[in-house]
């Protein structure tokens, strides 16, 4: 166990690795990833250095969002093993010396949850129709939805019932919204917090933690402005019916109330899309303790637009007393960095778009510099890690995988296609959920439907003996180059290049307990920052933005570079360099 992994608030400079169970390992051999899965690659997430796991929904699910859509939160899709794989894992990454972070979905739950089933059969105005948002039609026999807002996954955001109500989801249909004013609702989720707490879990991520509360009350439906639906407010102080409202904090100062009960109180940390000035609410340590800081997903390959993320995040945590801020370059809903880094850069353009305007013509409408987005991407892991507070890394990230651009439409998964194919607008996440590449020897033959992808092999994400069904989503034949067992062989690689900086990270850094940084000023396009090291000395950060190599501190010692500085001991262009001082 690390030094860090010794403390109570071990959360709060932790590096956190997500699983997505689907995509990580399967030990049966019926393409779908499962929790022996992660016990079987425990020694590779110690040998990483990480400090804990955060394993994406695998409860029982229908799958119509990636197990978002859940249709039993204390238990796990048989799917993907029973509860005593589970009990059986977090033994193993508690041996490890890893913690153990699970998912809630508190918004919503499948449509196929007993609580909703019960609600359909009451009927209208029972008690348990209360659990969710229901509301009657607009038009002569109410034919018509309450209102216009749609899903964020595109389509209508309210579904008819049988009886002709309709219900709200702000996700797939098959993902109903709950009623957090019914008291029902908070007993469900404390008991499920407990349940997995008692399971040996030590924290939890919070879906959409932002989105709980909401007042469809204080205005009519029908005169609320569709715009209502997107994920942060439209104006400071605006009128948001269904996003970081101040009612959400009461249901995370009770959640605080469980994680209190145990010794050391459990943590969790908030997907809240909400600006910077609102994060400290959630990361209150009388809520829950930490919240995702996503402008590093977000930022352009600019040294103004990392230096301001950099900025707000400090400044977050020194507003949260008892607090850190967390680091996040890559998840499961967002395009991997080394191909956002690849694409060509525009100034202050919207959350991803030419990522996604890309995505949707199969990876063929701007021309991605692999080479150049590898530089970058890990110019951006030395930025990122040597940061104070918390890192999450997205499996695969540590191998440099590139987004999966072009899988084809019949074989994709996620809502967001089927619900905007019409448009052509969005080809959804799939691209960063392909299973994981382990071994290049296990790469089957191009598969019939696309000479892009295999077909007959797994690159290891199946059991090594017996039969094995393809993985759930295909995996493209490049891969091969990228396979965990080849990279750890190259010491030029980026899974080398991560296990040095977690390792360094550890003895240097979080060792000392300090969670303060100091933005320096190296010029307009360097971002750099300084943090107190081990034995007295100042650890240096430096990124260099610019077209032209930068020089250095005379008196630094570097101990981990992106790429090699040059033959006069200068920091070449997109690239990062860890420095010692004193």
């Amino acid at each position: 166990m690390t030094a860090n992994n010794m403390r109570d608030d071990w959360w709060k400079q932790a590096v956190v690795y997500q699983i997505y169970p689907r995509s990580f390992k399967d030990v049966n051999g019926d393409g779908l990833g499962d929790i022996a899965g992660v016990t079987e690659k425990m020694d590779y997430l110690k040998n990483l250095g990480i400090d804990a796991i955060w394993l994406s929904p695998f409860y029982p699910s229908d799958l119509a969002d990636g197990g978002y859509d859940v249709i039993d939160y204390r238990n796990v899709d048989p799917r993907l093993g029973t509860m005593a794989d589970f009990d059986a894992m977090a033994a193993a990454a508690h041996e490890a010396g890893i913690k153990v972070i699970v998912d809630i979905v508190p918004n919503h739950t499948s449509n196929k949850h007993k609580m909703f089933i019960e609600a359909l059969a009451a009927g209208r105005g029972s008690a348990a129709r209360d659990r969710y948002i229901f509301r009657e039609g607009r038009g002569e026999h109410g034919e018509l939805p309450p209102n216009d807002w749609q899903s964020l996954f595109g389509g209508p955001a309210w579904q008819q019932v049988d009886d002709g109500q309709w219900y709200l989801h702000m996700f797939a249909k098959e993902q109903p919204d709950l009623n957090w004013k019914n008291p029902d609702v908070h007993e469900e989720f404390k008991k499920t917090l407990r349940f997995w707490s008692d399971h040996g879990t030590d924290g939890f991520r919070i879906d959409v933690a932002h989105g709980l509360a909401k007042d469809l009350d204080s205005v009519p439906l029908a005169d609320m402005d569709p715009a209502a639906v997107q994920h942060v407010l439209p104006a400071d102080g605006a009128f948001s019916p269904l996003w970081d409202r101040p009612e959400v904090h009461d249901i995370y100062r009770e959640w605080r109330q469980v994680f209190n009960e145990y010794n050391p109180p459990r943590f969790a940390v908030g997907e809240a899309w909400v600006k910077a000035e609102s994060q400290h609410l959630y990361a209150s340590t009388d809520e829950l303790g930490q919240v995702f800081n996503f402008e590093f997903a977000e930022a352009n390959w600019f040294a103004d637009e990392f230096r301001t993320a950099i900025a707000d995040g400090l400044r977050a945590a020194e507003e949260t007393h008892g607090s850190t801020t967390t680091w996040v370059m890559n998840n499961h809903d967002v395009p991997r960095s080394p191909s956002r880094f690849g694409l060509p850069q525009v100034k202050d353009a919207p959350y991803h778009q030419l990522a996604h305007d890309w995505l949707l013509r199969d990876g063929e409408t701007y021309r991605e510099n692999r080479e150049l987005g590898t530089r970058r991407a890990r110019a951006a892991a030395l930025m990122e890690l040597g940061l104070p507070g918390s890192a999450y890394v997205y499996q695969g990230e540590e191998l440099g995988l590139f987004e999966v651009a072009n899988i084809p439409w019949d074989r994709l998964e996620d809502p967001t296609p089927f619900n905007t194919r019409r448009n052509f607008t969005d080809k959804g996440r799939d691209g960063c959920r392909a299973p994981m590449p382990w071994k290049a020897a296990d790469c089957g033959e191009p598969a019939s439907w696309s000479p892009d992808f295999i077909t007959g092999g797994t690159f290891g994400f199946g059991p090594e003996q017996g039969d094995s069904a393809d993985a759930h989503l295909p995996q493209p034949a490049w891969f091969k180059d990228f396979a965990a067992d080849v990279e750890a062989d190259d010491n030029g690689s980026m899974l080398h290049l991560y296990r040095k900086l977690l390792q360094l990270r550890q003895t240097v850094l979080t060792a000392t307990g300090d969670t303060s940084a100091d933005l320096l000023d190296m010029g307009d396009t360097v971002v750099a920052y300084s943090r107190p090291a081990t034995e007295g000395r100042r650890f240096l950060s430096v990124t260099n933005f610019g077209d032209e190599p930068i020089a250095l501190p005379d008196d630094a010692v570097a101990i981990a570079n992106s790429v090699p500085l040059t033959d006069d001991g200068k920091l070449d262009s997109d690239a990062s360099v860890w420095l010692l001082l004193g």
